[in-house]
C-alpha cells in the first residue's frame, strides 16, 4: 500500500534535507551505475557548490534547489547520477540526474568534459504523494 501524507508531513521530510546538506553543500556528479544508497561512489566528474541554503521552504511536497554555482569537470564522462554532500563530505542523498525530469537533477548535457564548466538547469525533489 502507498503512503499518504499530509503536504505539511511531506514538506517537513524534504525539509530536512535541507537541513541535514548545511551551508554550501556539494553536489558530486558521476558516471556508472548509482550504487546503493549511501554506497561507494563511482568516477567523479565534478563538484558543484550550493548556495548558503540548499533550498527555499518546500511547498506542496516539492522542494526546489536555490541556485549552484557552476564548477569545472575532474574527469570526462557521462554523468548517470548525483550524490549531495555536507560541506564537509558527509552523505545526505543521492538523486537520478538526465537532461528533463523525472531525473530529480537536470543538466543542459550529461556528457562531461575534464577542465569544462559544469552547471545545473534545475534540482527538484517531490515527496511522496505530491
Amino acid at each position: 500500500m502507498t503512503i499518504g501524507l499530509s503536504a505539511t508531513a511531506r514538506n517537513a521530510r524534504l525539509d530536512a534535507i535541507t537541513t541535514q546538506a548545511g551551508a554550501n553543500a556539494l553536489l558530486k556528479f558521476y558516471n556508472g551505475t548509482r550504487p546503493a544508497t549511501g554506497g561507494t561512489a563511482t568516477t567523479l566528474l565534478a563538484t558543484l557548490t550550493c548556495g548558503a541554503t540548499l533550498a527555499a521552504a518546500s511547498s506542496n511536497g516539492v522542494l526546489t534547489f536555490n541556485a549552484v554555482t557552476a564548477g569545472t569537470a575532474a574527469a570526462t564522462g557521462t554523468a548517470t547520477w548525483a550524490r549531495l554532500t555536507t560541506s564537509g563530505g558527509t552523505f545526505v542523498a543521492d538523486f537520478d540526474v538526465g537532461t528533463s525530469a523525472p531525473a530529480e537533477i537536470v543538466m543542459g548535457t550529461t556528457s562531461i568534459v575534464s577542465g569544462a564548466q559544469v552547471s545545473i538547469s534545475s534540482g527538484t525533489l517531490t515527496e511522496g504523494n505530491a
